[in-house]
């Protein structure tokens, strides 16, 4: 093998080295961390808020699930529950990936309320309220699955 050859092999193995590296703005131990699994159905504009355990007067939520104040949930007004939703923080860009799990806020002006750990990590707890877009997701077929659908 000519040394070009090797020099063009090590850096581009240096390069994907470096790329696993990469740092994500959202948490990547979350089953949703991969940006290009998702559609976008629809996007929403308007401000943030957050909850917990403390202010929600209670763990339950309006689909019966447990509110875990650091979980990566939220609570929308219309959307049906389970809906995955990208929430990304306009002030800085910082993004999550939440599930729909309990109806709110019921303050007016606000499009959805996060729980305070989904705050922090987006980095508008000190704030309480902050702008933000919230896009509506549903998950991309797979090729198999497109086939399938297309037999049926």
């Amino acid at each position: 093998m000519n040394t070009n050859k090797i020099i063009f092999l090590s850096s581009a193995l240096g390069s994907l080295l470096l790329s696993a590296c990469a740092s994500f703005t959202q948490n990547p131990a979350t089953p949703s961390a991969k940006a290009d699994e998702w559609n976008v159905r629809s996007v929403q504009h308007g401000k943030a808020s957050w909850y917990s355990i403390k202010t929600n007067r209670g763990t339950r939520t309006a689909s019966g699930e447990r509110l875990e104040n650091n979980a990566y949930t939220a609570a929308h007004k219309t959307l049906p529950m389970g809906t995955k939703v990208r929430v990304t923080n306009l002030s800085n860009g910082k993004s999550e990936i939440l599930r729909v799990t309990d109806r709110g806020p019921f303050t007016k002006g606000r499009i959805i309320d996060v729980t305070i750990g989904s705050a922090q990590r987006l980095d508008f707890y000190s704030r309480g309220v902050t702008a933000v877009k919230v896009e509506v997701l549903h998950k991309k077929l797979s090729a198999a699955e497109m086939k399938k659908l297309a037999k049926n």
